[in-house]
């Protein structure tokens, strides 16, 4: 006899928004994580088999020494010529911004249209918004330089947004690539991209992270002192 998929237990998985609560303040939690770096949390994550929470690798900082973690603050857009709402949907979302959360926009594909520009990075640092990531589109590239605004993107384009793509939902459970992503989770960016840490192990993560880097410490001082790649193996070590 065949099983029947349990839709309940399906939609629940996928539809439900933990809110569960941190063991420390969220501040603490994103200012001792943006003194790692996200291979180190990429790799904690692999351990707690969890090796895909890697955003896609086509989504790079606008600068290189731009780095950010935050609550997820979802977003999520269609390719859509029609302009109704689309500005007023726009008002709401950027009310509801904390200074907690980094902006995480899921454009569907869209690879003509701008989602995020120099004014919205600017309406965005006015209510404490710690940074945006964009899979899809940004102009006014000077102008956000210019703001110090944390922002990784996926392209850059002249195009606005107006008559070329509509929001359709935000703070829901979205996509970036494979990933699955919730309001609350913890976003962690850097140079080499960013990582998606799901909220009820955020903390475990962030330790088991901050412990990699203190062992990467030492054994870089071994290496430094010329220990063998095998000495360095038996004490524990790894390349």
């Amino acid at each position: 006899m065949s099983q029947k998929m349990d839709v309940d237990r399906l939609k629940q998985m996928r539809d439900t928004v933990e809110t569960a609560e941190l063991e420390i303040p969220i501040e603490e939690l994103c200012a001792r994580f943006e003194k790692l770096y996200t291979g180190a949390v990429n790799d904690v994550l692999r351990e707690m088999c969890l090796p895909n929470q890697g955003l896609p690798t086509s989504i790079v900082p606008l600068s290189n020494d731009m780095v950010v973690c935050g609550e997820a603050f979802t977003v999520k857009a269609v390719k859509d010529p029609t302009m109704g709402g689309e500005l007023e949907i726009r008002v709401k979302l950027l009310d509801d911004l904390k200074s907690t959360h980094v902006v995480i926009w899921n454009a569907n594909g869209d690879d003509h249209a701008s989602h995020w520009g120099g004014v919205m990075t600017q309406a965005s640092i006015k209510r404490g918004c710690r940074g945006a990531i964009i899979d899809g589109g940004i102009r006014d590239t000077k102008d956000i330089l210019s703001q110090n605004f944390p922002i990784w993107y996926r392209y850059r384009t002249s195009n606005g947004a107006l008559s070329h793509t509509k929001i359709v939902g935000y703070q829901v459970p979205i996509f970036v690539g494979d990933i699955l992503i919730k309001p609350g989770d913890i976003l962690l960016a850097d140079i080499d991209g960013g990582v998606v840490i799901p909220r009820k192990i955020a903390v475990a993560v962030l330790e088991r992270a901050e412990q990699i880097e203190r062992n990467e410490g030492e054994i870089k001082e071994w290496v430094a002192a010329g220990l063998t790649a095998e000495e360095i193996h038996d004490r524990g070590g790894y390349f």
